[in-house]
């Protein structure tokens, strides 16, 4: 991009510097607050339709009640609450915003998407994220943004930016999904190693025999098959029903599901907390593994290792304790990332109509030990 012959300050700190020739303007002079209510069988949008600081629509099938409020194609959709700011979405059809949204109509001297992208830029984000006000539920006001400056370059040069940032931006998705393409493939390689190495060994010529169990197939004829309940040093554990109301951080942290992901790290953003007297019973000890029982990612497994802080366990997941003298945690981890352990996943699924593993399932899963 070419730099402009001169500039000069905007008169918005914000905003800082803009080329001689652009305009700026009152927000309210640009764009058209619209509040019409609709009662048209016309499609339905929520926040969760739409993808933060992209602006892309996610499909979703999220049934919503009322009326919800009407714009057209070209209307610019903006989430008014602290956390869905990012979220702004330019209208290709006619529909309902149902939700905390407020629905922008350009005026006829605003480029629909040079009005959508500026409104999508972190500088707009974090201006109106700074005005928020309300303790539950932070929202930004009309009359704040109706007095915000706005940058309005000729519409020719809306016009063409917009046809850059277009440009730009697919070039750019396009290389996220190439990375995306590659991590996968790394991803499965991965898989593929732990599998190898948890079922087969180091070396890949020692004399193999058949383990017996279909869904893991042959192993190195000099080791043996161990049950889980065989490799603990006590019984499978269930952790606390308790609800997660709290997040103080000098308290054990409570571990949830949905606080670990498939890179067997904790979340930071989804801390949670239990008092100490309702904590105790299920505390956490270097090398345990949690087993998740039920939901969407049974079967997902989280080592307590290298963790800092105190922590317990959440109801739907299942405590394992390795009795390190038979089997040690890193190695019971392992096996529960490798393809053997999905396949007896499935296995257990393929038995049930409801994707459920307990701690009577799990106890007799059959693992390979050298």
């Amino acid at each position: 991009m070419k730099k402009y012959n001169s500039y000069k300050d905007s008169g918005a700190a914000w905003i800082g510097e803009i080329p001689e020739h652009w305009e700026v303007s009152r927000f309210k002079y640009s764009y058209k607050f619209v509040n019409e209510k609709c009662e048209l069988d016309l499609p339905k949008i929520g926040l969760e339709h739409i993808e933060s600081w992209s602006g892309k629509l996610i499909e979703n099938d999220t049934e919503f009640e009322g009326d919800g409020t009407y714009f057209r194609k070209e209307d610019i959709l903006f989430g008014k609450l602290r956390p869905y700011l990012a979220k702004v979405y330019l209208a290709n059809f006619n529909g309902k915003a149902v939700g905390d949204f407020f629905v922008f109509r350009p005026e006829l001297h605003i480029h629909p998407e040079y009005g959508h992208m500026f409104l999508l830029s972190r500088n707009f984000i974090e201006i109106t994220n700074g005005s928020t006000y309300g303790s539950k539920m932070p929202r930004v006001s009309p009359d704040f943004i109706s007095s915000l400056e706005t940058i309005i370059p000729p519409l020719s040069e809306q016009t063409a930016i917009a046809a850059y940032l277009d440009r730009k931006t697919a070039e750019i998705d396009e290389l996220i999904a190439d990375k995306k393409r590659l991590l996968k493939l790394y991803e499965e390689e991965k898989t593929a190693l732990i599998n190898q190495t948890v079922t087969r060994g180091l070396n890949p010529d020692v004399p193999i025999k058949d383990s017996g169990i279909e869904w893991l197939g042959k192993i190195p004829e000099h080791w043996g098959m161990k049950k889980m309940k065989y490799v603990i040093s006590e019984k499978l554990k269930y952790g606390a029903n308790e609800s997660a109301n709290e997040a103080i951080r000098e308290h054990p942290r409570y571990i949830r599901i949905t606080d670990f992901g498939n890179d067997g790290k904790l979340k930071d953003d989804t801390f949670k907390s239990l008092p100490p007297e309702k904590a105790n019973e299920y505390l956490l000890a270097e090398g345990d593994i949690l087993f998740a029982r039920s939901g969407a990612t049974v079967g997902k497994t989280f080592q307590f290792k290298g963790n800092s802080g105190v922590a317990c366990f959440a109801g739907y997941l299942i405590k394992a304790t390795p009795d390190e003298k038979i089997m040690l945690s890193d190695f019971l981890y392992l096996f529960t990332r490798s393809g053997a352990y999905d396949s007896w996943k499935s296995s257990i699924f393929n038995q049930a109509t409801i994707q459920n593993i307990g701690a009577d399932k799990y106890n007799f899963l059959e693992i390979a030990a050298p």
